[in-house]
């Protein structure tokens, strides 16, 4: 029995030593930190653009089935005024919050999953120059890869969406007894759209 109760102590001893945090691996985790910051403000950015996003291709729908050709210019540069002031007045507030949750979150996990040693390993790869280089061609590469995907897979997907359309539109058709409208040849595919990024 005595036994077991010593295993326990040295058990419990071993976890407490393990979840300590050093003044030097709390200055490594700031550092690690500091480096990831345009990736969690880019997480900011992307929580508010994409239901802003997902707003404006529900007006540009709703626009294009529901109001008159000669007020859908002014009514969809208005709704893109709204939307982008939202965009432009949000952004910063949910940047600043993901910056300060950052350590309680992002930083805790750094403390508790990694070592001292792995930390500055890791510090090392951040402001490693192939690293920066290969961050700063991520944007092109990707957009590349989208063009060639849409290029070889596009064609596979157009006749899919059709028959989709095709579908919803009779299932609309069943259900009210109206035809639906059709969509406008001049809405941007999503995967074209997916392109541009």
């Amino acid at each position: 029995m005595n036994r077991w109760i010593g295993m326990a102590a040295l058990l419990a001893l071993a976890t407490i030593a393990h979840a300590q945090t050093t003044p030097a691996k709390k200055e490594l985790v700031a550092k690690v930190l500091v480096l990831q910051q345009p990736l969690v403000e880019s997480m900011a950015r992307e929580v508010v653009e994409r239901p802003a996003l997902q707003i404006m291709q529900a007006a540009g729908n709703a626009l294009r089935g529901q109001v008159a050709p000669d007020k859908r210019e002014a009514l969809g540069k208005s709704i893109e005024t709204d939307v982008r002031k939202f965009v432009d007045e949000s952004v910063p507030v949910l940047r600043e919050r993901a910056i300060k949750i950052a350590p309680t979150t992002i930083g805790a996990t750094l403390e508790e999953k990694f070592s001292d040693d792995e930390l500055k390993q890791l510090i090392a790869w951040y402001e490693s120059p192939v690293y920066k280089k290969y961050q700063q061609l991520g944007g092109e590469m990707q957009n590349v890869f989208m063009q060639k995907l849409m290029a070889e897979a596009g064609p596979l997907l157009d006749g899919k969406l059709q028959a989709l359309q095709q579908k919803v539109r009779s299932s609309f058709v069943a259900a009210t007894g109206t035809s639906a409208p059709k969509p406008s040849a001049s809405a941007p595919r999503p995967a074209a759209k997916a392109a541009s990024k």
